[in-house]
């Protein structure tokens, strides 16, 4: 293919991932207006709520008979409640959703803990999704037109790497989407996306050209292939686990008297639930970090003739498995849950985006051709 072609895929392939980065930027505003109209709805359902509350009190209060104990005008109250608390769904019920017994795990929160689509009518959120849907075919076309321009898998060297994980992680994101209701998520997930297209294009951006010859191997496809997708699940999760912080530092606050002052988090589940989920896709995560680490070392045996020859790019990998697996073992072993689970998730994706930004760029090694 005359050069001329593949510089032409190349520009396209920009202006692909322009585009994408801009649709992007549109669904990340429409999630974010979606949580902030969905909880300015539930502080007026709120509102709504004790208000008849309270006047069904009253009127209970004037009509129950001397002699009547308490506990005969309270069922009453509660019945009252009830029949108040509004429609079936996420975002309409003013009340809070199922926490553990003992505990207060679902303090002042809305959200089904199971992540399942409720028959809620959320405007703002399905036009982000739709928007999302747009900007990831947009981002397809991108990542193909730069396979296309290259005349090969287009993850050889970071500006490559950052724009197809990006669109992996919306990709697995929307796959998602299909079954559970993570739209919740939206905010981060996009917002991270946008964040790795513009380091692309601004700190990593590399024209289209061949690669050197140790990268020339099919395992270039399956070693890198399999890092992207283990790395796209490890950004959902510490979307997650972030959410997870916020949401049990909240129902903390609200379970000792505080005021509710993150109302936007009743879109959100539970923390219990977050963690729950997060702690699944980490363990599918791990065992796809787990054979980058192997097919790795087959790769590094075939183009430099040892397994194992502590490279930093090779360290800094296996420090990312012991951080996920210390992870998995406490949580399943030792105790390790709420916050210390969720913190540790978090500094498992902080060593991966070190490994990929600050090890690339500062630390020479057998990796240093990756295009910087």
């Amino acid at each position: 293919m005359p050069f001329s072609i593949n510089e032409t895929m190349g520009q396209y392939s920009e202006l692909f991932m322009l585009l994408a980065a801009g649709t992007y930027t549109v669904a990340f505003i429409a999630f974010a207006w979606d949580l902030a109209k969905s909880s300015k709805t539930l502080r007026a359902v709120d509102l709504k709520a004790a208000e008849l509350s309270g006047a069904a009190a009253e009127a209970n209060a004037a009509r129950v008979p001397v002699g009547v104990g308490a506990g005969a005008a309270g069922a009453d109250v509660a019945r009252s409640d009830a029949d108040v608390s509004g429609p079936a769904g996420r975002a309409e019920r003013p009340t809070s959703a199922t926490s553990r017994p003992g505990t207060a795990a679902g303090a002042g929160q809305t959200a089904d803990g199971s992540m399942r689509y409720a028959g809620e009518r959320r405007a703002p959120a399905r036009v982000a999704v739709a928007l999302t849907v747009l900007g990831a075919a947009i981002h397809a076309a991108g990542v193909i037109t730069r396979a296309l321009g290259a005349g090969r898998v287009p993850w050889g060297n970071m500006y490559e790497f950052l724009t197809t994980g990006a669109f992996v992680a919306v990709a697995v994101f929307l796959l998602v989407l299909i079954r559970r209701d993570l739209r919740f998520l939206g905010t981060f997930v996009i917002g991270l996306a946008i964040i790795m297209l513009v380091a692309a294009s601004i700190a990593f951006w590399t024209p289209v050209g061949h690669l050197v010859p140790a990268l020339q191997s099919y395992w270039l496809i399956i070693h890198v292939s399999i890092a992207v997708m283990s790395s796209a699940l490890f950004t959902l999760t510490f979307a997650m686990s972030a959410l997870q912080l916020v949401q049990s530092h909240r129902q903390k606050t609200i379970a000792a008297g505080g005021a509710d002052k993150l109302g936007f988090m009743r879109l959100v589940p539970n923390a219990l639930s977050l963690e729950n989920l997060s702690y699944r896709i980490n363990a599918i995560a791990f065992v796809g970090w787990t054979f980058t680490l192997m097919f790795g070392a087959i790769w590094a045996e075939k183009a430099w003739g040892r397994f194992w020859g502590w490279d930093t790019k090779e360290v800094w990998t296996f420090v990312i498995w012991v951080v996920y697996a210390g992870y998995l073992h406490a949580r399943a072993t030792r105790g390790w849950t709420g916050t210390r689970a969720a913190w540790l998730s978090i500094v498992g994706y902080l060593c991966v985006v070190f490994n990929f930004t600050i090890v690339n760029q500062f630390f020479n090694g057998l990796h240093s051709y990756s295009g910087l």
